[in-house]
């Protein structure tokens, strides 16, 4: 890996910029023709910034201050007073088909909160508090498909190197350096199913899902990990892995195992998911799991969580190995459990038609109102739809009436009351900044991969060129704000 990660960094300097990326032209505008809708009509959503792009993730380096992530350009761009720098931070090179491509961010403090106070207490009197959030003292943590050569050449015989996770340093406030690699994952045989939420945990730890990367479920990859008993050992794939700052594993009762990778293993049994974060109340970890034909999921992670796959998707056993759904229930003794670590729940939520569900973010603000406070909010790719969940009282499952209360969106006529916003195109992220308020990431257009077997359905070509938005939502009353 010593190896890999120098040659990385290398080839994956911000100075690798290509000709085609920096010729892209940018542009932030005020106003769309069609915008997205808030169902409240005390809120609305306003464009912080449109560009050219396969914008897959974001996060915050300040206030005002964004870096994104280009899927299919593995480049990370920052956007400050809603305006793109000319050139990239970061230039990577990636795979790109299907779902490939840099597909995580994560940004961070170099020091832990408890390092922060100490700082403080011996910091003179009169020193500001401005060098506190220097953004120049951060770790910055990108995942992505990484490829040998230029971005998109990942064609049959040229597989990608893998799935990595690297750190990087963000230094004199204009690039990122020191890469360090942290995981190196599988790769193939994909070339979906990759992942790639990362989210820092209340530990201080960091957590990333993946998938699979089996998207045409080939047998020889499947693993225990799976619940497959006849798979191969676990290599990282199909689970939320988690690991310090230093990519070290954090060995305790709450992993598979003692031995590597099984201590990386926080939970297992994903098909894929594409949202990750904690509650700010309790600390637990929230996800989204995608299905195929059917079962899109919300989860409450638990140490040694086991979401089922390949056995359960949703609340439906798979039989016979088929895409379609098998009876509601199901012996859990079915199912993988290395040793009696791994315990399987049902989903939190469901939906039965799939709706390609992304980001998953608590609004720990009041910005949007109380009403809104410290509850979950989840964005689709397919039908660009943000919804509002409240959590129950315990904050272990979500509150739930009517046609939901089974837990179970069997049509869209039963989401209509935890719909929070539609018509934003394909939501790819969800974040709330520094000011408290929420941002939603999407594409101009969502839904699934054009390939020929949904010859009829709304689809986008994940690996060709797009337009990206980021929106805030805001109070309509400027007071308010």
């Amino acid at each position: 890996n010593t190896s890999a990660q120098n040659t990385s960094a290398q080839n994956t300097s911000a100075q690798n910029t290509s000709a085609q990326n920096t010729s892209q032209i940018f542009r932030k505008t005020t106003q769309l023709a069609e915008g997205p809708e808030i169902i409240d009509p005390n809120l609305h959503a306003y464009l912080v910034f449109e560009g050219v792009g396969f914008f897959s993730n974001m996060a915050f380096l300040g206030p005002d201050d964004i870096l994104v992530i280009d899927k299919n350009n593995g480049t990370v761009q920052r956007i400050v007073n809603e305006t793109l720098a000319l050139q990239p931070l970061f230039d990577a090179t990636v795979a790109t088909k299907s779902e490939r491509g840099m597909v995580g961010i994560a940004v961070t403090p170099k020091s832990t909160s408890n390092q922060e106070e100490d700082v403080k207490e011996q910091a003179p009197d009169n020193e500001s508090d401005e060098d506190d959030n220097s953004i120049n003292d951060k770790y910055v943590f990108l995942y992505f498909t990484e490829a040998k050569s230029h971005d998109g050449d990942d064609k049959e015989g040229n597989d990608p190197i893998g799935n990595r996770l690297y750190r990087y340093e963000f230094n004199n406030n204009s690039q990122l350096g020191n890469a360090k690699l942290l995981l190196d994952l599988p790769g193939v045989p994909g070339p979906a199913h990759n992942g790639g939420s990362i989210v820092i945990g209340p530990d201080n730890n960091l957590y990333l899902i993946l998938g699979n990367v089996n998207e045409h479920e080939r047998k020889e990859y499947w693993t225990t990990t799976e619940n497959y008993y006849y798979g191969k050992y676990p290599d990282g794939r199909s689970g939320i892995l988690r690991i310090d700052k230093d990519g070290k594993p954090v060995n305790d009762e709450k992993v598979l195992g003692i031995t590597f990778p099984l201590n990386l293993y926080f939970a297992y049994g994903m098909r894929n998911g594409f949202g990750l974060d904690f509650d700010p109340v309790t600390g637990n970890l929230w996800d989204t799991e995608n299905g195929a034909s059917y079962g899109d999921e919300i989860n409450l992670v638990e140490p040694g969580f086991n979401s089922g796959w390949r056995k359960v998707q949703g609340i439906w056993e798979k039989q016979n190995g088929s895409s379609s759904m098998g009876n509601v229930t199901f012996d859990p003794r079915e199912l993988y459990d290395f040793n009696g670590k791994g315990k399987y729940s049902s989903p939190e939520f469901t939906w039965l038609t799939p709706v390609g569900v992304t980001g998953l973010r608590f609004l720990d603000s009041n910005k949007l109102g109380e009403q809104y406070e410290n509850d979950m909010f989840v964005g689709d790719f397919h039908t660009g739809t943000l919804y509002h969940f409240n959590l129950d009282e315990k904050r272990t499952g979500l509150s739930l009436d009517g046609p939901l209360e089974d837990k179970v969106a069997s049509n869209s006529t039963d989401l209509e009351k935890v719909i929070f916003g539609k018509g934003f195109g394909g939501i790819t992220d969800v974040e709330v900044g520094p000011d408290g308020y929420l941002y939603v990431l999407a594409l101009n257009t969502g839904g699934s991969n054009c390939v020929p077997k949904y010859p009829n359905a709304p689809c986008v070509q994940y690996d060709a060129p797009n337009v990206s938005r980021i929106f805030k939502i805001l109070p309509s009353n400027p007071k308010d704000q």
